[in-house]
Protein backbone atom coordinates (compact mmCIF):
# COMPACT_ATOMS: atom_id res chain seq x y z
CA UNK A 1 0.00 0.00 0.00
CA UNK A 2 2.94 1.95 0.54
CA UNK A 3 4.05 2.08 -3.21
CA UNK A 4 0.54 4.00 -3.52
CA UNK A 5 1.18 6.49 -1.80
CA UNK A 6 4.84 6.96 -0.93
CA UNK A 7 6.89 7.47 -4.32
CA UNK A 8 4.38 5.96 -6.69
CA UNK A 9 5.75 4.24 -9.58
CA UNK A 10 3.81 6.11 -12.55
CA UNK A 11 5.86 9.09 -10.89
CA UNK A 12 8.61 8.10 -10.56
CA UNK A 13 10.24 6.92 -14.03
CA UNK A 14 13.30 8.98 -14.33
CA UNK A 15 16.04 9.85 -12.52
CA UNK A 16 13.91 12.55 -9.86
CA UNK A 17 10.06 12.33 -8.98
CA UNK A 18 7.58 14.87 -10.24
CA UNK A 19 7.02 16.14 -6.83
CA UNK A 20 11.19 17.31 -6.87
CA UNK A 21 10.65 19.31 -9.68
CA UNK A 22 7.23 21.18 -8.67
CA UNK A 23 8.71 21.67 -5.43
CA UNK A 24 12.21 22.63 -7.07
CA UNK A 25 10.46 25.17 -9.41
CA UNK A 26 8.23 26.31 -6.74
CA UNK A 27 5.34 25.72 -9.15
CA UNK A 28 1.55 27.08 -8.44
CA UNK A 29 -1.24 24.78 -8.29
CA UNK A 30 -2.45 25.09 -11.56
CA UNK A 31 1.10 24.55 -12.78
CA UNK A 32 2.49 21.76 -10.45
CA UNK A 33 -0.66 19.66 -11.71
CA UNK A 34 -0.10 20.13 -15.04
CA UNK A 35 3.78 18.89 -14.95
CA UNK A 36 1.97 15.95 -12.86
CA UNK A 37 -0.31 15.40 -15.54
CA UNK A 38 2.29 15.32 -18.29
CA UNK A 39 4.65 13.42 -15.70
CA UNK A 40 2.42 10.10 -15.35
CA UNK A 41 0.58 10.20 -19.04
CA UNK A 42 0.25 6.76 -20.02
CA UNK A 43 2.53 5.59 -16.94
CA UNK A 44 0.05 5.00 -14.48
CA UNK A 45 -3.04 3.91 -17.58
CA UNK A 46 -1.96 4.14 -20.69
CA UNK A 47 -5.39 3.89 -21.97
CA UNK A 48 -5.77 6.82 -19.99
CA UNK A 49 -2.42 8.96 -21.68
CA UNK A 50 -5.02 11.32 -23.80
CA UNK A 51 -7.01 11.98 -20.38
CA UNK A 52 -3.72 12.56 -18.57
CA UNK A 53 -2.67 14.77 -21.35
CA UNK A 54 -6.21 16.92 -21.39
CA UNK A 55 -6.05 17.63 -17.72
CA UNK A 56 -2.22 19.08 -18.24
CA UNK A 57 -3.95 20.88 -20.69
CA UNK A 58 -6.46 22.31 -18.58
CA UNK A 59 -4.43 23.11 -15.89
CA UNK A 60 -2.18 25.35 -18.12
CA UNK A 61 -5.21 26.85 -19.78
CA UNK A 62 -6.60 28.16 -16.25
CA UNK A 63 -3.44 29.62 -15.30
CA UNK A 64 -2.85 31.25 -18.68
CA UNK A 65 -6.76 33.14 -18.35
CA UNK A 66 -5.44 34.05 -14.54
CA UNK A 67 -2.60 35.71 -15.93
CA UNK A 68 -5.06 37.80 -18.88
CA UNK A 69 -6.80 38.94 -16.08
Amino acid sequence: MKEAIDHPDHYNSGKIEVIEVIEDWDLDFCLGNAIKYIGRAGKKDKSKEIEDLSKALWYIQRRIKRLEE
